[in-house]
């Protein structure tokens, strides 16, 4: 049964790992902060209604006191999507609670048939456990928790082994029933961060498409012009593409355009961005390069190009270079910029960069 409790297998990167727990707060957060206003309203009837059934030992102003803590608990996750934050709350909330059931059962001589609820606190609570840590130290102060009332009351020994063995019943339930839950919030996760991925990323290259390439550009532009750092955009055009397509089929084709974009992320940096804008046409923005750094990377990208194969001989491609100027343009206009100064370079003889200045 190992591969049950290995849904995380596939997730072992840091960066996939930060992406499953914000996804895992987003989905489970709402549901959390319900639960936590339905057991404090649960805590807040059983106060109520003690007073009223066995006349408990303590007063019931006294056996309230946990309810602010826990409404407060509760209020506080609301909304609340970061997943330590959610988690150190959850734990805060769950032995805010164990504390309770102890204060509301104290003074009882027979506190053995009060632990109810802490048997079924570790069921109740196996779904809020956003991380493998936050469960293992849930299920301890679950344990843990009603000890007290059967440490320090009339319990005998066989009533504290029937308490273990019905909590290690009540936590391998709890393990199982989080398991099976997060096994499929990662499935779903895992569907959609692919479907997301195949509405942004070319089914070919894998690199962005057109409409995500000029979103996530106007994103980094509007943080560059904040920064006041220079920027730059490069328009590639594969040379005598045509010829290839036709003399050789698209098959040839398209193992060129994905060699090129292999050798496109290469040579790019964190924070470049690189897009098919269309057929045998690829943008890349740069951020924090001026023109002449620019020029200098354009050129190494177009040698590199040289070493792809392609049946008729070596690949080549005209790149376009544009420096984004002081006022703000638009990625588009950068884009238009950047396409004449391409067809520049087709006409000059293909092959080479031409860049233009503001």
């Amino acid at each position: 049964m190992h591969h049950l409790f290995d849904h995380r297998q596939h997730i072992d990167e840091p960066s996939s790992r930060r992406d499953y727990q914000r996804y895992l707060a987003r989905r489970l957060g709402p549901m959390i902060h319900g639960l936590m206003l339905v057991a404090t309203l649960v805590y807040l009837v059983a106060v109520v209604a003690s007073s009223f059934l066995q006349q408990p030992p303590l007063p019931w102003w006294l056996r309230a006191t946990p309810l602010i803590p826990l409404w407060l608990v509760a209020r506080s996750t609301r909304r609340l999507c970061a997943p330590e934050s959610l988690g150190m709350l959850t734990l805060l909330f769950v032995a805010l609670l164990e504390f309770g059931i102890n204060l509301n059962n104290a003074g009882y001589l027979h506190r053995q048939t009060m632990i109810l609820p802490g048997l079924l606190l570790p069921v109740v609570s196996s779904v809020i456990w956003l991380r493998r840590q936050d469960f293992i130290t849930g299920m301890l102060v679950c344990a843990l928790g009603p000890l007290p009332m059967l440490l320090v009351g009339n319990s005998d020994r066989v009533q504290i082994i029937q308490y273990l063995v019905y909590m290690a019943i009540a936590i391998t339930l709890a393990a199982v029933l989080r398991t099976f839950m997060s096994r499929t919030l990662y499935e779903q996760f895992r569907l959609e961060r692919r479907l997301r991925e195949q509405a942004s990323t070319d089914g070919l290259t894998g690199l962005l498409l057109r409409n995500r390439f000029l979103q996530l550009s106007r994103l980094a532009l509007s943080d560059i012009r904040h920064r006041q750092l220079p920027a730059c955009v490069l328009y590639l055009d594969v040379d005598h593409f045509k010829t290839l397509n036709d003399d050789f089929g698209h098959d040839a084709g398209d193992a060129v355009l994905v060699s090129l974009a292999d050798t496109l992320r290469v040579q790019t940096r964190p924070g470049d961005l690189i897009g098919r804008i269309g057929g045998e046409e690829f943008a890349m923005l740069l951020p924090g390069l001026n023109l002449a750094q620019a020029s200098q990377r354009a050129e190494q990208v177009r040698l590199a190009v040289h070493a792809i194969a392609r049946p008729d001989g070596q690949l080549g491609v005209s790149i376009g270079l544009v420096e984004c100027g002081p006022d703000a343009e638009a990625i588009e206009l950068l884009l238009i910029r950047a396409d004449l100064a391409m067809r520049q370079a087709k006409s000059a003889g293909r092959d080479r960069v031409v860049s233009t200045v503001h």
